[in-house]
């Protein structure tokens, strides 16, 4: 499975034009992997034995945000949570739900919900991300 991961993750960069680094290819399988947006700090830790420092996964995540592979779901305690963005359009991102009482958070791909237009004069929505709370089924 781990080989799989890696092949897939070298595929991925290679179609995107970036050079195959460790810390690309084991960010990218972390977030493979990943049922849901993870922390910087949660991707570390999932990274296990092979650890890269802070300055490195946040490098690696911006080369990947930049290209477009990854996206910045939504932020929560003041902490940015990413996902791969192949669930989403360069418009919208899937919509995202987190439970009030356990934390936990679900992506709710196959979910698609209508662009707001902004009834204000001036504004220009380029991109929504919807982000909703209430309690999971194991909570409620």
């Amino acid at each position: 499975m781990r080989r799989d991961l890696d092949l897939q993750a070298r595929q991925i960069l290679k179609t995107a034009k970036l050079y195959c680094t460790a810390g690309r290819v084991a960010v990218l399988r972390v977030l493979l992997r990943a049922d849901k947006p993870l922390r910087q700090d949660q991707i570390a830790k999932r990274l296990g034995k092979k650890r890269f420092n802070k300055v490195t996964i946040y490098r690696t995540l911006e080369s990947l945000l930049r290209v477009g592979l990854v996206h910045k779901a939504f932020m929560a305690e003041r902490a940015w949570h990413f996902e791969l963005a192949h669930n989403c359009s360069e418009t919208q991102c899937h919509p995202h739900f987190t439970c009030t009482k356990c934390g936990s958070t679900h992506c709710l791909t196959g979910m698609s919900l209508p662009m707001v237009k902004s009834p204000h004069k001036g504004f220009h929505i380029h991109r929504q991300q919807t982000r909703l709370e209430g309690l999971c089924p194991a909570c409620a």
